[in-house]
């Protein structure tokens, strides 16, 4: 692959991964957000809003993308989740290559994909790195979020990739118990790729 070097980054909820994504972003690494990119194309102007539109008009409000009402629509439809996901996935592609065409000059860059495994992108990744916390942890952070469940906690982990086969899989590891020693494995991380792709 001509350009930066990328790296995929991933983790189950409640792993840390957003916090690791702005330990690079600090760092001074290009980052590129999966759900931020969603966020962008669901907003007022967003290229995915007429996509939306045109499969489900009543998901569409004030000229952006309802996600209540698309959550709605996917309960009701077992079609609308593949149908969303055709018209999406190719505009959060296309967003991804405008952002490593942006970064093309840079050593490295780091794709922060939540379903990196389960959709196949890490294979456009040159590594991948997983963010991981004991099970006891992941369950504390999740819960102290505003209107979480137990059983909301227990329905998002069935839907993702176990953590232990994340790890298996995965080129690096890094253990998110602590805010300063999570830093200092970003930092080492980075010089390692930066020394063996110089």
């Amino acid at each position: 692959m001509s350009g930066p070097f990328r790296l995929g980054l991933t983790g189950s909820i409640g792993m840390g991964k957003s916090t690791t994504a702005a330990m690079f972003a600090e760092a001074g690494v290009p980052v590129w957000d999966a759900d931020a990119a969603v966020h962008r194309l669901y907003a007022p102007g967003g290229a995915a809003v007429p996509a939306i539109a045109e499969l489900h008009p009543e998901a569409v409000k004030d000229g952006a993308v309802d996600r209540a009402a698309l959550k709605d629509w996917i309960a009701k439809d077992p079609t609308a989740l593949g149908q969303i996901e055709r018209a999406v996935h190719p505009l959060v592609a296309a967003n991804r290559e405008a952002f490593l065409t942006d970064a093309a000059d840079k050593p490295l860059v780091l794709l922060d994909i939540p379903l990196l495994f389960e959709t196949g992108a890490e294979a456009q990744m040159d590594a991948t790195l997983v963010v991981s916390a004991p099970p006891e942890v992941q369950r504390a952070r999740v819960l102290a979020r505003p209107g979480m469940t137990e059983a909301q906690l227990d329905l998002i982990l069935s839907r993702q990739m176990p953590d232990a086969k994340k790890r298996a899989r995965a080129t690096w590891v890094i253990e998110t118990n602590g805010l300063e020693a999570t830093r200092a494995a970003v930092q080492d991380l980075i010089e390692t790729i930066r020394a063996r792709h110089a």
